[in-house]
């Protein structure tokens, strides 16, 4: 209801308004429309006159005008409807932004801006009357044959916005279609035309294809266009890596496991999914084969790790997303022997955060099943994870021991500091495997060892 009264806001003013972009598709194949976004030939400080809540900071026509939740659970959030002024565009210098915007005065010169023909209808509105589709490049029957395909000639759309490269591979990945002959060729072409856009916008494109059900065939169609070279090199680089060899379980290249890796994690997680597809990249680094012919890749997480990191700063991932994002793939190769101490599961915990087991376990799943391994878990992880759990629900900490800072003070004869911290952790790692030793007696007396040293 928001959305109509904000049409018939528009509408009654005077101006032309009609429904575009991925609203148009939602409502063409009856699904519930998430965003909404809307053009008119009102010029943006028209628009602001309208709306009282209404705000514009950008030079492209667009104005935002914030919606409030319907459903329960977010009624006290607000999402924003976004309201575009008809515009032609003219050059792109830096292969993203047009240096030239020309308010239009049509819906119809409007559409030709746009870049793919499924992104070039609308649904106009007016007065009493059913919204009226506007197709002049016959997106629809692209809609309904599941296809991707530039409006126009594909060479000039991507050399106008080259992020559209990437957005192409996208769109084909969320909505399971397929790419146009020749606009696949002009992406593959222009493929290094991609390497001009910032980190941020190719974050935003990537995170969408790891999100959807078809991810992995996502980042597959990134390969065949010869995307993924550009913006994860590193990734691109383990498809030339093999892994089979005696001793070895893997059936795949480093590459094709990781991506396979990727299919198989069930975690809805961005993060934990990306962990996961780029977990093994330093195995192109330390690959070796050994006297037996046995390919080996001994500290490859540690590489995978700093590989990661770089990574993320290069797709300016957050601070958060970065220490997840590494401590998943640092600590990936975690060790399931049954007769591991609860010491030696403490820092499993401590290394990656209690809020990343389930994380760092549907990595280890998606890892096993993506190398060929028929079952999800083995019976020695099966334990772990069951031992993990014992090990939360009884935690011992530094807290937990027989004497305090206070001992540690008093006879060590030290003031408060980071050193009564450090001792009271040496204290712990002593008696972490065996509590009996959690004794005042017996603590004091480490204490004074460690005084006479």
């Amino acid at each position: 209801m928001q959305v109509k009264k904000i049409l018939e806001t528009v509408a009654n003013a005077g101006f032309e308004v009609a429904i575009v972009g991925g609203a148009v598709r939602d409502i063409l194949s009856k699904q519930k429309v998430v965003d909404w976004d809307l053009t008119t030939n009102a010029k943006p400080q028209e628009i602001l006159k309208l709306f009282k809540n209404a705000f514009y900071n950008n030079r492209f026509g667009t104005v935002g005008v914030p919606l409030e939740n319907q459903q329960p659970e977010t009624r006290n959030q607000k999402s924003i409807l976004q309201i575009t002024t008809y515009r032609t565009e003219e050059k792109y210098t830096d292969k993203r932004h047009p240096d030239v915007i020309v308010w239009g005065k049509t819906l119809e010169e409007d559409l030709a801006r746009r870049d793919f023909t499924i992104n070039a209808m609308a649904l106009r509105y007016a007065q009493g009357k059913p919204l009226k589709l506007v197709d002049p490049y016959n997106g629809q029957g692209d809609f309904k044959n599941k296809i991707i395909r530039t409006v126009g000639d594909p060479k000039k759309r991507f050399s106008e916005d080259a992020l559209r490269l990437l957005r192409a591979v996208r769109f084909a990945t969320t909505l399971g279609f397929k790419i146009e002959e020749k606009t696949l060729a002009a992406i593959k072409k222009n493929a290094k035309l991609l390497s001009e856009i910032s980190g941020e916008r190719i974050h935003d494109e990537l995170f969408k294809i790891l999100e959807s059900d078809n991810a992995a065939e996502g980042i597959l169609l990134a390969k065949q266009t010869d995307l993924l070279g550009v913006f994860l090199p590193e990734l691109e680089a383990c498809f030339s890596v093999e892994q089979k060899s005696p001793k070895r379980h893997h059936i795949y290249d480093v590459g094709t496991h990781c991506v396979m890796s990727l299919q198989n994690c069930s975690s809805k997680d961005t993060v934990t999914r990306l962990a996961t597809l780029l977990h093994d990249l330093g195995k192109a680094k330390v690959a070796e084969i050994d006297e037996e012919g046995v390919r080996t890749f001994h500290n490859h997480e540690v590489v995978s790790s700093r590989q990661v990191l770089a990574i993320a700063k290069r797709l300016q991932l957050s601070k958060t997303q970065r220490e997840k994002l590494f401590k998943l793939v640092r600590w990936h190769q975690f060790s399931v022997n049954e007769n591991q101490t609860d010491k030696a599961l403490r820092r499993f915990i401590k290394n990656i955060g209690v809020e990343n087991i389930e994380n760092m376990m549907d990595l280890r799943i998606g890892d096993r099943l993506g190398g060929g391994l028929q079952q999800p878990e083995s019976w020695r992880l099966k334990l772990f994870r069951q031992r993990l759990k014992e090990v939360m629900k009884k935690p011992f900490t530094v807290a937990d021991l027989k004497i305090d800072g206070h001992d540690v003070m008093k006879i060590l004869g030290i003031g408060p500091g980071p050193k009564v911290g450090e001792v009271l952790n040496l204290l712990f790692e002593e008696v972490a495997d065996d509590k009996n030793k959690n004794t005042k007696k017996y603590l004091l007396k480490k204490l004074e060892e460690i005084q006479g040293k």
